[in-house]
C-alpha cells in the first residue's frame, strides 16, 4: 500500500487507469467459475456499494438486451445483502427492514433456504427442495417479465447462522433463472476468497452465476474495498450495446485499496491459505462437536471457516428463546471473558426470534486456539445457562 501510494495514491477512473486495480481484476477473474473468462470486474469500496452495483448492471444489461421491461431483483425472506437502500430493499430480515419500510420498495422474496427450520416444515432429500422451487412458484403469480435478477448468500451469513443449503437447492435455483432470462447474483460477501475453503461458495455446487459479489476477505480489512465479478456474458451485452455502464464512485477502483487487495491476494496463494481451510474447519468442529449435546445448542453448522451455533429454548422442537432474553448477546459477553470474540445476532427463526452467534476466524487459526474457542463456549453456556447444564 506504501509502495502504492508513493506511485500515485488516486486518480479518478473517468479518465485515468490503475495498474494494480487491473491486475487484481485479472486474478480475482481467474479463480472464479468458467463463465467470468473474459469478464470483468467493477470495484467498489465495500459489500453495500458492491450490491447496489449489482443491482443497476442487471438492470442495464437487460436494457442493453432489449428487454427494457426487467427492473425488480427477486431475493430470499432472511436474506441481507446490505445497508444502503438499494441493498435493503433486496435484503429480506424483517428487523433490519422494519425502520425503513416506507422507503424501500418492495420486489419480492421467496422462502429462505434454511433446514434446520423449513417454512415447509419438509425434510431433506424428501422435500424436494420445495425452498428453491418456491422461486418457481413466486415467478409463476408475480410478473415474471419484469425480474431482472435474483440474489442469494451461497451461505447465508448473518441472518442465518452459516446456513448452507442442500445439495440440489443452488443448481435448481440457477435452472429457474436460466428459464426466465433472469440474472443470478451470488453474493460472496461473508464467504467469497475462500472463507468456505474454495475461492467462491458456489464452486461448490458447480453453478455459474452471472454476478459474484465479494467485499470483507478482498483486502482483509486492511483497506475499504469490495467487487462485483461480471461474467462475460453480462460484459459483452454492454460491449455490444452502448458500450459504457451508467454508474460510478469516486473512489471505485482506488489504486492503493486494488494494492491491499493484490497483497492479500499474494498471502493466500504464497502460503496456501485456501487449502489451509478445511483442516482447520475440522479441528474447530471437532473441538465444538462436544457441546452439541448441551440442551440449549441447537445446531451447529456452516461450511469451512463460518461457523454458526444456534441457541435453542426447547431443543426437540426448536423452540427459540423469546427476544427480549437477548441470548445471543449474553452469550458473546460471556466468551469475551475468555477472548474469544464473536458474532451475535438475533431473528435466524422469524425475523425477530433466533439467536445465533457466527464464528469466522483467521485461515491460519491453529488447532490449539479450536480448543480455546470452544472452551470459550462451554465457560459461556454455564454462565448463561447454570441451571441446563448437560
Amino acid at each position: 500500500m506504501a509502495a502504492q501510494a508513493s506511485q500515485i495514491a488516486f486518480a479518478h477512473t473517468t479518465q485515468f487507469h490503475s495498474a494494480s486495480a487491473e491486475k487484481l481484476a485479472t486474478r480475482l477473474l481467474a479463480l472464479a467459475p468458467p463463465n467470468f473468462a473474459g469478464g470483468r470486474v467493477y470495484f467498489t469500496s465495500g459489500g453495500s456499494e458492491a450490491t447496489e452495483t449489482a443491482i443497476k448492471l442487471a438492470r442495464q444489461f437487460h436494457l442493453e438486451s432489449g428487454v427494457p421491461q426487467k427492473f425488480r431483483v427477486v431475493s430470499r425472506r432472511q436474506s441481507y445483502h446490505g445497508s444502503t437502500l438499494g441493498a435493503m430493499s433486496v435484503s429480506g430480515n424483517v428487523a433490519r427492514r422494519a425502520p425503513y419500510q416506507p422507503l424501500l420498495p418492495e420486489w419480492g422474496h421467496i422462502a429462505p433456504c434454511f433446514c434446520h427450520h423449513c417454512p415447509f416444515d419438509k425434510t431433506f432429500p424428501a422435500c424436494n427442495v420445495g425452498c428453491a422451487d418456491d422461486l418457481e412458484s413466486f415467478l409463476a403469480t408475480n410478473d415474471a417479465a419484469s425480474v431482472s435478477a435474483f440474489i442469494f448468500e451461497p451461505v447465508v451469513g448473518a441472518t442465518l447462522g452459516a446456513a448452507a443449503p442442500p445439495d440440489g437447492y443452488v443448481q435448481r435455483i440457477a435452472e429457474i433463472c436460466r428459464n426466465h432470462g433472469i440474472l443470478l447474483i451470488a453474493d460472496e460477501i461473508m464467504t467469497g476468497m475462500g472463507r468456505t475453503g474454495k475461492p467462491f461458495a458456489v464452486n461448490y455446487w458447480n453453478v455459474e452465476p452471472d454476478l459474484i459479489l465479494v467485499g470483507k476477505g478482498i483486502a482483509s480489512g486492511y483497506a475499504p474495498l469490495g467487487a462485483v465479478l461480471i461474467s462475460s456474458r453480462v460484459a459483452e451485452a454492454f460491449a455490444k450495446g452502448s458500450g459504457a455502464f451508467q454508474h460510478g464512485f469516486t473512489y471505485q477502483a482506488h489504486p492503493v485499496s486494488t494494492a491491499a487487495g493484490n497483497a492479500v491476494l499474494d498471502v493466500l496463494e504464497k502460503q496456501q491459505l485456501f487449502a489451509c481451510v478445511n483442516a482447520s474447519s475440522r479441528n474447530l468442529r471437532d473441538a465444538l462437536a462436544p457441546l452439541a449435546v448441551h440442551p440449549t445448542v441447537g445446531e451447529i453448522r456452516g461450511l469451512g471457516l463460518l461457523i454458526g451455533i444456534e441457541f435453542v429454548r426447547n431443543k426437540s422442537t426448536r423452540e427459540p428463546f423469546p427476544k427480549e432474553q437477548s441470548i445471543a448477546e449474553k452469550i458473546r459477553q460471556a466468551m469475551l471473558q475468555k477472548n474469544v470474540l464473536v458474532y451475535p445476532t438475533q431473528g435466524c427463526v422469524d425475523g425477530l426470534r433466533g439467536d445465533h452467534i457466527l464464528l469466522a476466524p483467521p485461515f491460519i487459526i491453529t488447532a490449539e486456539e479450536s480448543i480455546l474457542i470452544a472452551a470459550a463456549l462451554e465457560f459461556s453456556l454455564e454462565q448463561v445457562f447454570p441451571s441446563k447444564l448437560g
